[in-house]
Parts: structure tokens; C-alpha cells; sequence
């Protein structure tokens, strides 16, 4: 919490923060699982060039799983999300930055969008409606309901 811990105000208290949630790193999941599944059957096959495509295909694979991985690490590691007792305040990206803070007594509404995979695992959308009509939609944080209740509760 870097960025949030930069910018409070004198007097002001970090109520709730969250993050996002682990499914960022589903492609990198699948590559992965893909590349394992690569590795195995380069070992059962007994044609040594078969065997050796199927090598060349796990390496290409886990490369491309570790840049998911890479991708998602610093996506989740860049992005802030925190309620304090005055504002809610959101913060991506590493070398562009994105911020949204807003004032908990200008939040008008808070929208959260889950799907029925979103609801089982855990994760969501949160827009929020400000004065003036502005909308932030939040995508893929951990827990949306508790992170809606923190902001509506004061």
C-alpha cells in the first residue's frame, strides 16, 4: 500500500483494503497446466523426434506461461485498492499510473456485477456512481460485497 500510504490525510485511517483477486492468473494457469501436459507426453512417447517437438513445444509453452505470470504478478502488485474513513481510493499501473479517489460522501451508489463463477470463487465488479454522474468500473477484486459494505458503512 504505497501509494495509499503517500497520500492519507492527516488524521486519516485505512479502514479496509483488498486486492485483486487470484484469477488474474488464470491464463498463466492454463499455459502452465498445457506446458506439464507437453513435458508428460514427451516422455511416454517412444519416437525420439516425436519426443523431442514435444520438448520444443513445453519450452515455447513455459515461456509464454511465465510472461502470463509476469503479467499478472505486476498487475496485482501495482494495483491498490483502499477504503479509509474519508475516501476510497484506487491506484493501478506500474509505469503509466491510473487513480481514482473519491470522497465516501460523494459515492451516490455502488453497483456490484458478479457472475455465477464470480459468486463461487469470490471475485467481481464494483462501480462506483459519484456525483456528477461519473462511473469507475473496478474489475476482478477479491471479496466486492465486503469491499462495498467498508464504503457504504460510514
Amino acid at each position: 500500500m504505497k501509494y495509499v500510504t503517500r497520500v492519507l490525510q492527516a488524521g486519516e485511517t485505512v479502514v479496509f483494503t483488498t486486492h485483486l483477486h487470484w484469477l488474474i492468473f488464470l491464463w498463466a494457469i492454463v499455459v502452465s497446466l498445457i506446458c506439464v501436459a507437453s513435458l508428460i507426453g514427451s516422455a511416454t512417447i517412444s519416437s525420439v523426434l516425436a519426443s523431442n517437438a514435444f520438448e520444443v513445444g513445453a519450452a515455447i509453452l513455459a515461456l509464454i506461461a511465465l510472461a502470463f505470470w509476469l503479467r499478472g504478478a505486476i498487475r496485482r502488485a501495482t494495483t491498490e485498492l483502499a477504503v479509509t474513513d474519508r475516501r476510497v481510493i484506487y491506484k493501478s499501473g506500474l509505469l503509466s499510473r491510473h487513480t481514482l479517489e473519491i470522497n465516501r460522501s460523494k459515492v451516490e451508489s455502488i453497483d456490484v456485477e458478479q457472475s455465477f463463477t464470480g459468486r463461487i470463487l469470490g471475485f467481481g465488479t464494483i462501480i462506483m456512481h459519484g456525483t456528477g454522474g461519473s462511473l469507475e468500473p473496478i474489475r476482478q477484486i477479491a471479496d466486492p460485497l465486503t469491499f462495498r459494505s467498508h464504503i457504504t458503512a460510514g
